[in-house]
């Protein structure tokens, strides 16, 4: 493969799933700037191992594993400190109609987010890919190397945590 067709194919890759790749490692390390460096440590993986691809995964699922398992070494090789998901999630929100609807949808929001940051991480990440990154539960069992029935098991268990969690705390189920 040529140099200009790899940089070509990285171009799109950043261009396409740059963002979204962002938003999956935040949800793991919750610090903006580590979650930007393992993303571009997921580009430079991809990069070099373009010609080895093989295409028998979707490029999307490809950067998904890849960004999935860079986060994993982050936590073998660095302390995970909690920092709270809550004011980091707000970029990331739509911002559509009055200041008033605006602060009451950011509110719940926060809320939400807060109550799926405090899931296990087993359940934090099936809940992520699946909702946020809208990945089919087969693409979601490629991404972490487990049967689809754990996914959908995961899926299940996380959503009625994150339920009791809402109903503890008193917030509406979204």
């Amino acid at each position: 493969m040529e140099k200009l067709e790899k940089d070509r194919l990285l171009t799109e890759a950043m261009d396409e799933y740059g963002h979204y790749l962002v938003r999956l490692a935040y949800s793991f390390v919750k610090e903006r700037t580590k979650a930007e460096d393992i993303v571009q440590d997921v580009f430079i993986r991809y990069y070099i191992n373009l010609e080895g691809f093989e295409g028998r995964s979707s490029v999307k699922t490809f950067l998904y594993r890849i960004t999935v398992n860079e986060c994993h070494n982050h936590f073998r090789s660095w302390a995970h400190r909690k920092i709270e998901l809550t004011n980091k999630l707000n970029p990331f929100l739509p911002n559509k109609g009055s200041a008033e609807e605006t602060a009451l949808a950011t509110e719940k929001n926060n809320e939400v987010a807060e109550a799926i940051s405090e899931l296990p991480l087993k359940y934090r990440e099936v809940i992520w890919l699946y909702y946020y990154a809208e990945l089919s539960v087969k693409e979601i069992s490629e991404v972490l190397k487990i049967s689809d029935n754990t996914v959908k098991t995961r899926l299940a268990r996380g959503r009625q945590q994150a339920g009791v969690k809402f109903t503890e705390e008193g917030i509406d189920h979204a």
